[in-house]
């Protein structure tokens, strides 16, 4: 196979959650932009459709489903769905989440506050891939995506505090690692993404201290998630299971 063939993606059904903006709308491009079809659900219904659009008319071809990554009957209704037009789940990026609303000390952090966070974070990624492994197993193939973060591999209390998230997001890439284990031997890949601080339309909330934080003195923008997502969701990683790929600039060289 050509460099260009191991990494293609072309005709693959890829399931997206987060997808309306941020990281997830670049990672719904690239594979959009490398011959991809694509399922986007996010709970934004303005933006999921907007986001659409505009792939679209890039020649893209992309269904939406509106829904809450921590209602599991949405999750489950989405991919049944998906399973209904296209037989096939190829992809699955499980990318919805969130951060603590009011960053701060632990004994400081309301309750629905956290719970909110692990709801999304780590619950909603949970009903996700149930989902998605669910319809792999049975065809015998896949590849899912979880996107944690650099924080689920090292603190942000000295710079960022931000509780919940870490927590959250230390659970994924320990049940990435447990999934990879559980699926190795039927023909599906589980493989974690883990950014720095990118620039989105949301975040970071301080970037002049988040540039002076990454080694490489400026934040990540969204299309540079690209190859990583091409990288894990093609064939090109066929022989990678259970790892975190981390993208942040330099940050956890330190």
């Amino acid at each position: 196979m050509t460099a260009a063939e191991i990494f293609s993606v072309r005709g693959k059904v890829a399931f997206v959650t987060g997808a309306a903006q941020g990281l997830g709308r670049a990672m719904a491009e690239g594979l959009a932009e490398n011959g991809a079809i694509l399922w986007l659900f996010d709970r934004d219904e303005a933006a999921l459709h907007k986001a659409a659009e505009q792939l679209r008319r890039s020649g893209a071809n992309v269904t939406v489903t509106v829904g809450d990554v921590t209602q599991a009957g949405a999750v489950q209704g989405a991919i049944d769905d998906l399973m209904a037009h296209h037989g096939r789940l190829d992809i699955c990026i499980a990318n919805a989440g969130i951060s603590d609303a009011r960053p701060g000390l632990l004994h400081e952090t309301a309750d629905d506050d956290w719970q909110r966070v692990l709801d999304v974070n780590l619950n909603g990624l949970f009903l996700t891939c149930r989902a998605a492994l669910g319809v792999m197993a049975a065809q015998g193939w896949g590849k899912v995506i979880t996107v944690a973060s650099m924080w689920g591999l090292a603190a942000p209390a000295g710079a960022f505090p931000r509780p919940a998230y870490a927590a959250s997001k230390g659970a994924v890439v320990n049940l990435t690692r447990e999934m990879a284990l559980h699926y190795a031997g039927m023909g599906i890949q589980v493989n974690a993404l883990c950014p720095g601080i990118f620039q989105t339309e949301t975040r970071p909330r301080d970037p002049a201290a988040a540039i002076a934080y990454t080694p490489m003195g400026r934040l990540g923008r969204p299309e540079e998630i690209k190859g990583a997502v091409l990288f894990l969701a093609s064939s090109a990683s066929d022989f990678v299971t259970g790892t975190t790929l981390v993208i942040d600039g330099g940050v956890l060289a330190r």
